[in-house]
């Protein structure tokens, strides 16, 4: 059975470039480790060539973050995290701050 893990981070505080490639990093340890990860922030992408409101990209991320079965939320400040891993937290999804601390969890 798969598990669906949420990457949750800073997209636009600081260096958008630097946060992306943080977030895709965790993707891939995720992966690495057996998990399916989200990462929306590949929606950086997708946005430079259509541009989507704030709104758009945080519907489509709460909508996607419903099918995962926890969230990892990566270090920095960001009220869309933030607004995921409040999300997450009403959902009943498990959030955790690393991706070592999810990965430990699912061993033990």
């Amino acid at each position: 059975m798969s598990i669906f893990v949420y990457v949750a981070g800073p997209y636009t505080g600081g260096d958008p470039v630097l946060n992306v490639r943080a977030a895709i990093e965790a993707g891939q340890d995720l992966l690495d480790a057996g998990y399916v990860p989200f990462v929306p922030h590949l929606y950086h992408f997708w946005h430079h060539q259509i541009p989507g409101s704030y709104d758009q990209w945080m519907h489509l991320d709460l909508e996607w973050l419903k099918k995962c079965d926890a969230l990892v939320r990566l270090e920095g400040p960001s009220p869309g995290a933030s607004r995921e891993e409040d999300a997450a937290n009403n959902l009943g999804i498990p959030v955790f701050y690393s991706v070592q601390s999810f990965i430990d969890y699912m061993v033990a």
